[in-house]
């Protein structure tokens, strides 16, 4: 029997701790949909405000399910390629959510919650709102390509397990173009990206505890 390697290893996650990280964003946001108010008025400009405040930090969560799920560096070019895409599509959602979210959420919240003629207030938020939906209209159309990297970067390694995750993030991915967070659509497409990033966890953790229990064999043998 042969010396075990003990050269240290990075510490991997366990399946339990990336499906908590993969579907934090998602989850929080499905609960926060819930209290979301249906439209903007002055009666619900405060609580429109603070809840985009509270949701800066929330919005770009929805990103961390490709960083933890593409930590691992790819072997084949075209998968490191793809990862790389997937990264750089996940940073423009991320930005471009986070920019809806102050100009459409907080200012145009801010706005409407102003003393003034209705009808110029109403223009502004207006205004506010279309610069606020191209923002995430970039965003949302990032998420979808970041999906298709990322579904390319793991399907290199864990074959079509990964299509159920992909199909279901690229149907939430679409609604979520014109869904925001609003109940109930919104709440669904949030849930519905919970699940698609839990099925792409599955998907990749059967294959980690094969490696790894090669991995052990071949210490030990």
């Amino acid at each position: 029997m042969t010396e075990v390697n003990r050269e240290p290893r990075r510490r991997r996650l366990v399946p339990a701790q990336t499906l908590v990280l993969v579907m934090l964003g998602p989850v929080l946001l499905a609960l926060a949909g819930l209290v979301h108010p249906s439209g903007l008025s002055a009666a619900t400009a405060h609580r429109w405000v603070w809840l985009h405040i509270v949701l800066l930090p929330v919005f770009p969560l929805l990103a961390l399910g490709f960083v933890v799920l593409l930590r691992e560096r790819p072997r084949s070019g075209t998968a490191r390629v793809a990862r790389l895409v997937a990264w750089i599509c996940a940073a423009v959602y991320a930005a471009g959510y986070t920019g809806l979210d102050a100009v459409a959420g907080i200012g145009a919240g801010t706005v409407a919650g102003q003393h003034g003629d209705p009808i110029e207030l109403r223009r502004l938020v207006l205004a506010l709102y279309e610069t606020g939906d191209g923002l995430g209209t970039v965003g949302v159309y990032a998420f979808l390509a970041a999906t298709l990297a990322t579904a390319v970067s793991l399907g290199s390694r864990h074959g079509v397990r990964v299509l159920p995750g992909t199909v279901l993030l690229l149907a939430a991915g679409w609604s979520f173009i014109d869904s925001h967070i609003f109940s109930p659509r919104g709440v669904l497409t949030m849930l519905a990206m919970a699940a698609g990033f839990a099925l792409w966890t599955w998907a990749t953790a059967r294959r980690r505890a094969v490696t790894s229990t090669m991995d052990t064999t071949d210490a030990l043998s």
